[in-house]
């Protein structure tokens, strides 16, 4: 019996960061699974050992991905020291430097969230329910208090995370029709840090 052998941790995260690379630039159905090996260095074969199947790696990479993006929004939308607008500021400062050091990221988003169709537990509740339920009491205490206009706390976050998230996910076609660089492209998302939480204010005040 040949020996069976034992899983190696940084292997394994090879593997993955491979697959996220791949995946994001190429979609799901036009990466093949040789591609991914070679991308990781190993061999078809340890790669089939690792994750028996693409759509399994896919859907572990998927959950791993959305883990990080809502646990940081829970801390956010949780933290009961800051106000609606602290936290739109925190938000927009957070996640556009995240989405600088790793521009591919936005798109895995997305289709994260289009793929989620497909396994349902990708987008379930989970411990951030009880952290965003204290950011939206605070919208609604801010509408019953005539602070802002009266306004469904969907509008807020879906408009926010839009703000944040398009220009990336947009971002080869935005350069293109702009003609600007990559240089200037990360400078006018550090601009968008300033902006987002100007909009959302005034979109909101009475």
């Amino acid at each position: 019996m040949p020996k069976k052998l034992n899983k190696d941790a940084s292997t394994e995260e090879k593997i993955k960061q491979a697959a996220k690379r791949l995946f994001t630039q190429k979609g799901f159905a036009e990466t093949k699974t040789r591609e991914i090996a070679e991308e990781s260095g190993i061999n078809l074969a340890l790669l089939n050992y690792y994750f028996r199947s693409k759509q399994g790696l896919y859907n572990i990479i998927m959950k791993e991905n959305m883990a990080s993006f809502k646990q940081g929004l829970a801390e956010l939308f949780g933290d009961t020291q800051l106000d609606v607008y602290q936290k739109i500021e925190k938000l927009a400062h957070y996640y556009i430097d995240e989405f600088i050091t790793n521009p591919d990221l936005p798109m895995f988003i997305v289709n994260t969230i289009y793929m989620a169709g497909n396994d349902s537990t990708i987008l379930e509740e989970d411990e951030t329910s009880a952290s965003r339920k204290i950011f939206v009491n605070q919208i609604k205490e801010l509408v019953a208090q005539r602070k802002i206009k009266p306004i469904h706390p969907a509008h807020i976050l879906s408009n926010m995370m839009g703000l944040i998230i398009f220009p990336f996910v947009i971002g080869p076609l935005l350069k293109k029709r702009a003609n600007i660089n990559d240089k200037a492209f990360v400078e006018m998302m550090k601009e968008r840090k300033k902006l987002i939480p100007v909009w959302i204010k005034s979109m909101l005040e009475n």
